[in-house]
């Protein structure tokens, strides 16, 4: 993990929060690099979940919503985890951070308080006046669609089964985060409602769907099948709305660490919120049931990060799939000081700007150096510009993951980087 957060931050993924004064826990921000990457998982999960389907629409619900919605919930009363207090130096944990009834901090042994139950829902106050109207940052992304189901039925001409789609912020009072971006107070999710009848049957046949569905969709974007696996929850581990839940898992540096849950949710949300369904098809009203996929963006970034990350002799490599990768192609001229050779090397930077592939240009250093610097930061390929080239017109293309280097004419390049990254 050290490694992982040195790269992060000195290539500008990922660096720590207000970091000249201090920093502060559980918040992080994303630099030239990790918002590329960020956006370009986002981008890749709204096609697949979004784009590519027919039966899902898309919402962006707001931060903050009326808090009558998390009273509704049960996250009020029920979003908490038992917290221990030390007696010896004060400090709360949660009861997966005590190892051998020892203190994580003091190291003091069977000194603990009884658990206390502490809400994890961040409150905010709202108005200019005293007194101001108690409210709070949205826990998860998720009631945003249910409190929306209505409008969206009546606006968007679905009929079940459908999904709704969501990505956005949400945050959580913390008490111990941790592992790097794992476990932060802001952070952001991923997730597809998807309502069904309410049968057993179907349920069933939806939550397999998904969870099959959600694993494929990691492992066509190049996460290592060995470092994954499904975990079921147990009955006493579940959400207070989950009438089953399956956790996706990936074998971290820490341990097996869970990114994205996919939930049979029933009918706890919409029934909390006096909502139904009338369906046409069948004349008759009822509460649907929802299977609900939750994924982590920056918990998947960061395995991302972790499962791409290679050290081949000399060279470290971020062996990112293409299509997540900030940086689609660099592109130099051999020697920085010949006046041809960055004409001609800027002319097709732009060129390939102009066609919608990001690019970067580097002049700086020896083109080793260059090419190092781009394996190091995830570029499937980088093209130089030579002496060859003026008299040929043709460059030199390198693979990242292989290093190996071939010849492709400058008329061609557009197509030829079209069939590979497009």
């Amino acid at each position: 993990m050290e490694k992982i957060a040195s790269l992060a931050k000195r290539r500008g993924f990922i660096y720590p929060s207000s970091e000249i004064y201090g920093g502060i826990g559980g918040f992080w921000d994303y630099g030239p690099l990790g918002i590329e990457l960020k956006n370009n998982i986002k981008k890749e999960w709204w096609k697949r979940m979004v784009y590519q389907r027919e039966d899902v629409v898309g919402i962006d619900a707001a931060i903050i919503m009326n808090p009558k919605v998390w009273e509704s919930s049960g996250h009020v009363a029920a979003f908490s985890d038992p917290l221990f207090e030390c007696k010896s130096c004060h400090k709360r944990f949660r009861a997966d951070k005590i190892e051998g009834n020892s203190c994580p901090n003091c190291f003091a042994k069977d000194n603990f308080t009884e658990p206390k139950k502490f809400n994890l829902l961040t409150e905010v106050f709202l108005g200019v006046t005293e007194p101001k109207q108690k409210a709070y940052l949205r826990g998860e992304i998720t009631q945003g669609v249910f409190v929306n189901f209505k409008n969206i039925v009546n606006s968007a001409r679905v009929k079940i089964p459908f999904g709704i789609a969501q990505i956005g912020k949400a945050f959580r009072n913390e008490i111990t985060p941790g592992n790097f971006t794992y476990r932060s107070c802001e952070f952001e999710q991923m997730e597809l409602e998807f309502f069904i009848k309410p049968n057993e049957k179907e349920a069933n046949k939806w939550l397999q769907y998904w969870l099959n569905e959600r694993m494929n969709w990691y492992l066509s974007l190049g996460i290592k099948k060995e470092n994954l696996r499904v975990r079921e929850h147990e009955k006493d581990e579940r959400a207070h709305y989950a009438k089953a839940a399956f956790d996706i898992e990936y074998y971290a540096p820490f341990g097996w660490s869970e990114f994205e849950g996919i939930h049979h949710r029933g009918s706890w949300d919409l029934s909390r919120h006096k909502l139904t369904y009338k369906d046409q098809q069948i004349n008759e009203e009822y509460t649907p049931w929802v299977i609900e996929t939750s994924g982590g963006v920056d918990r998947a970034l960061l395995f991302f990060l972790i499962d791409a990350y290679c050290e081949e002799k000399e060279r470290v490599i971020l062996k990112l799939n293409p299509s997540l990768a900030p940086i689609k192609i660099a592109v130099f001229p051999l020697l920085a000081n010949k006046e041809k050779l960055v004409s001609k090397a800027k002319k097709i930077y732009h060129d390939l700007k102009a066609a919608d592939f990001v690019c970067f240009w580097d002049d700086r250093g020896n083109i080793g150096k260059r090419y190092y610097f781009q394996d190091e930061i995830g570029t499937p390929f980088c093209v130089t510009i030579d002496f060859k080239t003026l008299e040929d017109d043709t460059v030199t293309v390198r693979y990242r993951d292989t290093a190996e280097q071939v010849r492709v004419s400058v008329s061609k390049l557009k197509n030829f980087f079209k069939e590979k990254l497009l």
